[in-house]
């Protein structure tokens, strides 16, 4: 799955300079995820760096985008330029 900013967000700007996929942008009132660049830091990290920096926990995985490790792995190796 990709992750997904809620609306608990509170626009601290901690998250998105930790996203290694520049998946995270400021959107209209709330930081957003972009599920097509989000992978969970699968391929850079053991776990997903704006959910450890996250002040208020407002960053759960996206029930409406769920992938496998595989695909999470599968679109990292994409992105990067390895496949």
């Amino acid at each position: 799955m990709s992750l997904i900013i809620t609306d608990e967000c509170i626009n601290c700007d901690v998250c998105e300079p930790e996203c290694p996929n520049e998946a995270i942008s400021q959107g209209d009132e709330i930081y957003v995820i972009e599920p097509s660049k989000c992978t969970e830091c699968v391929g850079h990290f053991d776990e997903p760096q704006c959910q450890q920096v996250c002040p208020v926990d407002c960053i759960p995985l996206d029930p409406n985008h769920k992938e496998s490790e595989e695909q999470l792995m599968e679109k990292y190796l994409v992105l990067t330029g390895q496949l």
